[in-house]
C-alpha cells in the first residue's frame, strides 16, 4: 500500500509561506533531504495552485533531479483545471478524501504532497497522510497561512530531526493514526 506523505516548508511558527522564507542559503544537506524524497517518490499529488506553479517552471529545468521530478505521475486535486499540460498528470475526479484513498491502494510508490496547503489539510482532517516532512527555516513570520489548519490538532510521532549547517531544521513526522 502506497503512503501519501507531505513535504512542506516552513518557518519555526508553522507558516507555509515559501516566497517568505530567505532567511536561509540553500544546501547539499537540503540537497539530500529532497533527493531522499525523490527517491522515495512514485508520484505527486498537488493541488490546482502547486500544480500551476510547478508546471510553468519545472518542465524548464534540465538536470538528473529535474528529470526525474518531471517524469512522475502527478495527481491534481482540482474542479476548475480542465486540461494538463504538465505530463504525465491526471486530474483527482470525485471528493478528495475518497479519490485519495483509492491513490492509497494502487502501487508505483509513495505519493508525496508538495505544498498544496489546502490539500494537505484537509488530507490530514481525514487521517490520510502517513508522514510529514518538513524543512523549519530559523524565522517567525508571525503571520501568513499555517501549515496545520487553525483549531485542529493532529498528534505526531517524531522520526527524525536533522539540524543543517545553514540553520534550517529536516524534521519527518508519522501521523499517529497511521503509525
Amino acid at each position: 500500500m502506497r503512503k501519501i506523505i507531505v513535504t512542506e516548508f516552513i518557518s519555526v511558527d508553522g507558516i507555509a509561506d515559501v516566497e517568505k522564507l530567505t532567511q536561509a542559503t540553500w544546501n547539499s544537506e537540503m540537497d539530500k533531504f529532497k533527493n531522499d524524497e525523490l527517491s522515495d517518490s512514485g508520484a505527486m499529488l498537488l493541488g490546482r495552485t502547486t500544480y500551476q506553479i510547478f508546471a510553468s517552471s519545472w518542465p524548464k529545468e534540465t538536470g538528473d533531479f529535474a528529470d526525474r521530478f518531471n517524469s512522475l505521475p502527478k495527481y491534481v486535486a482540482s474542479t476548475t483545471l480542465k486540461k494538463l499540460d504538465w505530463r504525465p498528470s491526471e486530474l483527482l475526479k470525485g471528493a478528495l478524501p475518497e479519490a485519495v484513498r483509492k491513490l492509497k491502494q494502487g502501487s508505483g510508490g509513495n505519493v508525496y504532497v508538495h505544498g498544496s496547503i489546502s490539500v494537505a489539510q484537509e488530507l490530514l482532517r481525514h487521517g490520510l497522510v502517513d508522514r510529514i516532512r518538513l524543512l523549519s527555516y530559523p524565522v517567525a513570520l508571525g503571520q501568513g497561512k499555517p501549515f496545520f489548519a487553525p483549531g485542529e490538532q493532529h498528534e505526531l510521532e517524531l522520526i527524525s530531526a536533522t539540524p543543517f549547517t545553514n540553520g534550517v531544521l529536516g524534521m519527518e513526522y508519522a501521523a499517529a493514526n497511521t503509525k
